[in-house]
């Protein structure tokens, strides 16, 4: 991983549902540039609910945020923090 990404592990046990996308999405909204959500090789647009949701990311699935430019990083890391607190659910 390099400075622009980060590995993180779903913690809530509902895994990334309608709710805990939406924080993830407002929260990527934010960024000036690009940022990604990605498991198995499979990247989508952090910004959009759906496309998170397409990843079917249960508890315990291992994903990767990514942002494309470096002044977003404290966009990452609040990203990293809110998935791994559990988007605040348990």
């Amino acid at each position: 991983m390099n400075g622009n990404s980060k590995e993180v592990t779903v913690v809530n046990t509902l895994g990334i549902h309608a709710r805990a996308a939406a924080k993830l999405s407002k929260l990527a909204q934010t960024a000036s540039a690009g940022v990604w959500v990605s498991r198995d090789g499979q990247a989508v647009d952090a910004t959009s609910i759906l496309d998170i949701l397409t990843l079917a990311c249960a508890q315990g699935t291992i994903i990767t945020l990514k942002i494309d430019d470096p002044a977003d990083r404290d966009v990452l890391d609040k990203l990293e923090h809110l998935v791994a607190a559990g988007f605040g659910e348990d």
